[in-house]
């Protein structure tokens, strides 16, 4: 069984939003898609209030550090009409946005690419939006 997540349940609800208006759009058999329902159907679904400060929701900023290099990349978990990696805001729909949702601090995450594992260690949530009190910023879905 994989790790349990956690997820709010605004941003479930967003989150399946999205999700069925790409499959309005015709975006069918996408494998971000369908990986994201599965993320979501093994999430355990909590308000904000009941989410731990140290758990990644939707735009929360991260440090994360690659178990195989040691190097240290920071992201902010975004919806994909606000991704921009020059800014370090990665989609939920990229393989690392998936792989990170839900998880928290210590947690220990992989996922297979091309040229073989990747796995990273959640070192630190550096902004949560429910732990700082803040509405979500950017687009809600």
């Amino acid at each position: 069984m994989k790790h349990p997540i956690f997820i709010t349940n605004s941003d479930q609800r967003n989150l399946l939003n999205l999700m069925n208006r790409e499959k309005e759009f015709g975006v069918t058999g996408n494998a971000a898609l369908q990986d994201l329902e599965l993320e979501l159907k093994r999430a355990c679904i909590r308000s904000s209030a009941e989410i731990p400060p140290d758990v990644i929701t939707m735009y929360s900023k991260v440090l994360l550090r690659d178990l195989d290099d040691g190097e240290h990349i920071t992201y902010t978990l975004v919806y994909p009409a606000d991704a921009d990696l020059t800014a370090e805001k990665v989609s939920v729909l990229a393989p690392v946005g998936m792989a990170i949702l839900g998880y928290r601090e210590g947690d220990i995450l992989s996922w297979a690419v091309p040229a073989g594992v990747v796995r990273l260690q959640v070192e630190k949530v550096l902004y949560q939006p429910e732990a700082a009190g803040d509405p979500k910023p950017g687009r809600e879905m």
